[in-house]
């Protein structure tokens, strides 16, 4: 026998403890349904926030970019990747969020694992909440630079660990709502105390830019730290496949530091780039968010939050309690409902699909050991009805055990 005879064993182990993770074949259909391997289901998975991912006006958007530019880009930015759209893009990006550049990456995860390494490395030191995507971390671990984890959205522990450190160049990297729990980070006091021990900020919005924020400006802009308010301290990174429906991710901040990250990442510089017709449907994205229609969907995703939070929340229904499930406290469209065991969430998960919706259980290593969730996702694109026959079914199989 090899080594690779044990990958047999491995993969049977994971199975075990009810960790393995199986692809679907997804077609989406009209509002929040998508048919999923063959059936149609009502999906509470998707972080298509505001419902734009199939609206006409970002359709049309690539249609007439085909005709423009084609289809691929050909090249990195920095050969003869970088469009006209991509451009545009990076200019209208840094007028929405109120910062004085941006720079745009073809994927998220790309990003963050890249930007870090290029801003510190050996001898110098990282600040990360323990609850950080791991596209963070794996940027953390690449730069090779110090490491120190604070246990989530405890600033004191940052503090003192930021008091402690002397090394020159410091890093501070928080979500800015947090991917699995749905909460927002205290980001004034953070650039508070980055500012108090000469420290560098990277916010990850992956999950706020589009509905945090006058017109969804992201959540520095919902704390008053954009434009005029703007810290010298701070790189705000957003994801693009999110609240506004497409792909990829950007970078702003200060001039200085976008134009670093611009001669400096990896990921930026030997990648191709984003192909044009994703660019100008983002600029389209860009231009629903901010207007009227943009904050009606905000509006209606956060009557759907509350409505949500009324029929799950403690004390809303006896058989939920009594199961011991629990949501989480959050003011986003993540809304977790705690099941704790891994094997029992995947239980409710199939309850669910056999009821024709699509909730997804999320395990470890994702989640901390013991709480395994079932991470509910809302959209613009669900109606009322929706969420209550979400509610009903959770109550149904609680009862049901």
């Amino acid at each position: 026998m090899t080594w690779l005879d044990d990958f047999d064993a491995r993969l049977a182990e994971h199975a075990a403890a009810h960790l393995t993770r199986v692809r679907r074949v997804v077609v989406p259909e009209s509002g929040a349904r998508l048919t999923v391997n063959g059936r149609s289901m009502l999906a509470f998975c998707s972080n298509d926030y505001l419902g734009l991912a199939g609206h006409p006006a970002l359709k049309a958007a690539v249609h007439a970019a085909v005709d423009t530019y084609g289809v691929g880009s050909g090249a990195s930015p920095m050969v003869s990747g970088y469009s006209a759209a991509n451009a545009a893009l990076e200019a209208e990006l840094a007028a929405f969020v109120q910062l004085p550049n941006a720079l745009y990456f073809y994927a998220g995860y790309a990003t963050n694992a890249s930007i870090v390494p290029a801003l510190v490395g050996p001898g110098d030191a990282i600040f990360s909440d323990a609850l950080n995507h791991a596209c963070l971390i794996d940027g953390c671990r690449l730069s090779k630079a110090q490491v120190h984890r604070f246990d989530h959205a405890r600033l004191e522990a940052l503090e003192a660990q930021l008091a402690a450190e002397p090394a020159r160049r410091k890093l501070i990297i928080s979500d800015a709502v947090f991917s699995m729990d749905g909460d927002v980070a205290d980001i004034a006091t953070v650039v508070s105390l980055a500012e108090r021990h000469d420290a560098l900020v990277l916010l990850d919005d992956a999950h706020g830019f589009g509905l945090l924020g006058p017109q969804g400006r992201g959540a520095l802009s919902a704390v008053g730290l954009t434009g005029s308010k703007a810290s010298p301290r701070v790189l705000y990174m957003a994801t693009l496949g999110k609240a506004l429906g497409v792909a990829g991710a950007f970078v702003a901040g200060p001039e200085r530091l976008v134009e670093w990250l611009l001669q400096k990442t990896r990921s930026y510089t030997y990648a191709t780039a984003a192909p044009a017709l994703l660019a100008e449907s983002l600029r389209a994205a860009l231009r629903v968010v901010e207007s009227l229609e943009g904050d009606e969907r905000r509006a209606h995703l956060q009557s759907l939050i509350a409505r949500l939070r009324d029929g799950l929340s403690p004390g809303a229904d006896a058989a939920i309690d009594a199961a011991g499930w629990s949501l989480m406290d959050s003011p986003t469209p993540i809304q977790p409902l705690v099941i704790g065991d891994n094997a029992a969430s995947l239980r409710v998960m199939q309850g669910l699909q056999d009821a024709g919706l699509w909730v997804p259980a999320i395990r470890p290593p994702t989640v901390p050991a013991g709480t395994a969730r079932l991470r509910i996702a809302l959209s613009a694109a669900h109606q009322h009805a929706d969420v209550d026959l979400l509610v009903r079914s959770l109550r149904t199989l609680a009862r049901a055990g």
